[in-house]
């Protein structure tokens, strides 16, 4: 897992199904190109009120657009990127980074969160 990967909202954008196909893969929300366009117009990556790299450099975190992806990615995905935020925020993106490997990435792959396959 790598650092350019975990999207301001606290998505691991390693573990999408545009990240992990092996045509037309999307680079990560943060990589600039031009490739998913559900990402580069993401009005929570757009956010003029944040701060700095990630939502809880904000006032309003957890603001309204957070919340309620949240609940969608808790709700079809098993995940929550409010948790993946705060571990970020109180223990920092290096340990988040090993969770992440060891809770999504085994010996057949890495884990999708979207389609639930693993990949190579």
């Amino acid at each position: 897992m790598e650092k350019e990967l975990i999207a301001p909202c606290g998505m691991n954008c390693g573990l999408c199904r545009s990240f992990l196909r092996s045509e037309n893969s999307c680079p990560g929300c943060l990589s600039g190109r031009v490739v998913n366009q559900v990402c580069i117009h993401c009005p929570i990556k757009q956010c003029k009120k944040r701060r700095g790299e990630y939502c809880f450099d904000c006032d309003s975190f957890p603001c309204e657009r957070i919340q309620r992806l949240d609940a969608r990615y808790r709700t079809k995905y098993g995940m929550s990127e409010i948790e993946n935020l705060k571990t970020i925020q109180e223990k920092g993106i290096d340990l988040f980074l090993e969770q992440e490997e060891q809770r999504w990435v085994n010996e057949e792959g890495t884990f999708c969160v979207h389609d639930k396959k693993r990949y190579p």
